[in-house]
């Protein structure tokens, strides 16, 4: 199967659920956006056998509209990690680890690992190691479909699976003996002023200057939208907002929210409260949070 595939042939798409099927994964959240992102469509908990079955009509209507055609895969027998917004020859980097590789725009790829036994915090080292998106939210665009934004126009590249290996799983020690997994180190700690001030309370940040000031996306000119998503989530709840009302809110400023949804929206104001409420353990008196002696 390891073979690099052309064109919107639904066959592409077909390779991609069974390569997740031969992981034990049933069902699958089917959602689809237009060109900025907005969401059209979304079908919860599809059968793996409604989808294949339905997967040729759904590609030749959705494409015909200008819309992405964005897979979710529930839990399998194992954990599957995804690292996305890759740059370089991921096939030579993961070729032994991955059961899936895409490429979803030129020169962007994403893989898809599963793990056996893996811990809680496996996912973010394999980020942190590959430099993928810390953000990723377990979305993925169909194989064999079209990628419609806007920067793309007119020629919006076609998804393309690179390689699929069925039943490929592999342990956090193979992962390890592979360079794939960072190593732990401390982590920075910041120390702000209170972070309920009255001034500041149920105020909103600017997002076009967190989009402003974000670093650069991997071997790219354009902001990297993950960090400018979670920098403005962490100023929002850092200034009295909510969890429900950041999520709610980012889903009208970031592009890459609608597109991928309410639960990236929700799991990116989720990191960034946590980070606040560690930040806020932080600058404690030492004697504890009720400063009990």
């Amino acid at each position: 199967m390891n073979q690099e595939k052309h064109g919107r042939g639904v066959e592409q798409a077909w390779e991609m659920l069974d390569l997740f099927a031969s992981l034990e994964v049933h069902a699958f959240d089917l959602t689809t956006t237009d060109l900025d992102g907005h969401q059209r469509k979304f079908g919860r908990a599809m059968s793996f056998a409604a989808l294949r079955q339905g997967m040729a009509h759904w590609l030749d209507a959705e494409i015909g509209r200008r819309h992405n055609l964005i897979l979710r895969p529930k839990a399998g027998a194992v954990k599957s990690i995804q690292l996305d917004d890759l740059r370089g020859d991921v096939r030579a980097r993961f070729a032994a680890a991955a059961f899936l590789i895409l490429a979803t725009s030129p020169g962007n790829h994403q893989v898809w690992i599963a793990v056996v036994d893996g811990s809680a915090g496996l996912a973010r080292s394999l980020r942190q190691a590959s430099g993928a998106d810390l953000s990723a939210s377990g979305a993925t665009r169909v194989a064999g479909s079209l990628n419609f934004k806007r920067q793309y126009a007119p020629d919006f590249p076609t998804v393309r699976l690179l390689e699929g290996t069925p039943q490929r799983t592999v342990t956090p020690a193979e992962l390890e003996a592979l360079g794939l997994v960072a190593a732990p180190h401390p982590m920075a700690v910041s120390r702000p002023g209170p972070i309920w001030s009255g001034r500041r309370a149920k105020a909103w940040p600017s997002y076009e200057r967190c989009l402003q000031n974000a670093p650069r996306a991997h071997d790219s000119d354009r902001a990297d939208i993950s960090r400018a998503d979670f920098t403005f989530c962490l100023l929002a709840v850092d200034w009295g907002r909510s969890v429900a009302e950041t999520c709610q809110c980012l889903l009208l400023k970031s592009s890459k929210a609608r597109e991928n949804g309410e639960a990236y929206a929700r799991l990116t104001a989720q990191r960034a409260a946590a980070a606040v409420c560690r930040r806020s353990c932080n600058t404690l008196p030492a004697h504890g949070k009720n400063n009990v002696p």
